[in-house]
């Protein structure tokens, strides 16, 4: 097959966060394919390492900060820095989740303040903080990411699928109070995508991966890279006047 070729994505200065494994990291690899700088957040060294390296031919070979997003302090910081050593940010792509698993009888304050601080908190902090950039730029696209887990009711997540929710009213909140410096905000709902963790912690019997394709009208295994090409395009001039949506990538599950 062959995919889309975004020239505007040339050279722009793109923040990934999550984007040592995963979808993130499929997401970093498309931006590069494009010829963007890009950075990526995460608290994974080895892989954020191993991704950098595999990269190392690129026309602007990514650049890989650890930081801890559940420290706001810590990502304004990663934030200023990608500014510095790169340019101003023109693409924020606010990725980073964890959908670990809980009864909700087992759900404590702490825990379920600990996964808001993952799952929600930074995708509005990380917004807060490259706007400047943006607005000095003349525009810019921020990417959250949602989940199609908060449609179907995710008992077996519930605090996950709560902030998953929230990210959509977020989404369209700073897509209005952002619209006036040109700065566009989408959301994304992605579906079973079925990447390493996924298959290691949740699905590592072929048949639940099956069991899965089976319920979706298109029966083919939903991988990063499908994710990573919405992503493209919503940061590409291609979708100038798209914002305030959520888009859903799930081969039609939900």
């Amino acid at each position: 097959m062959a995919f889309a070729n975004y020239p505007s994505l040339s050279g722009r200065v793109v923040l990934v966060t999550g984007g040592a494994s995963g979808i993130g990291a499929d997401i970093v690899r498309a931006f590069s394919a494009q010829g963007a700088k890009v950075a990526l957040l995460d608290i994974l060294d080895d892989a954020g390492a191993q991704l950098v390296a595999e990269l190392s031919g690129a026309a602007h070979v990514p650049l890989f900060l650890h930081c801890d997003l559940t420290d706001i302090a810590a990502l304004r910081g990663a934030i200023e820095r990608v500014a510095h050593d790169l340019g101003p940010i023109s693409v924020l792509v606010n990725n980073a989740a964890n959908d670990q698993r809980h009864k909700i009888e087992e759900v404590t304050v702490d825990y379920w303040d600990q996964s808001q601080a993952i799952n929600l908190r930074p995708q509005f902090f990380a917004a807060q903080a490259v706007q400047p950039q943006m607005k000095q730029l003349g525009g810019g696209s921020i990417i959250n990411f949602s989940s199609i887990a908060w449609k179907n009711g995710a008992d077996g997540m519930v605090s996950y699928a709560a902030a998953k929710s929230a990210i959509i009213g977020l989404t369209k909140a700073l897509a209005r109070g952002f619209g006036k410096d040109n700065i566009r905000v989408n959301a994304i709902e992605p579906g079973a995508v079925m990447t390493e963790k996924q298959r290691r912690l949740w699905y590592p019997d072929a048949k639940q991966v099956e069991a899965f394709v089976q319920r979706q009208p298109l029966q083919t295994v939903l991988l990063g890279e499908e994710i990573a090409r919405m992503v493209l395009f919503l940061a590409a001039d291609d979708s100038r006047m798209i914002t305030k949506q959520t888009f859903t990538v799930d081969a039609g599950l939900s």
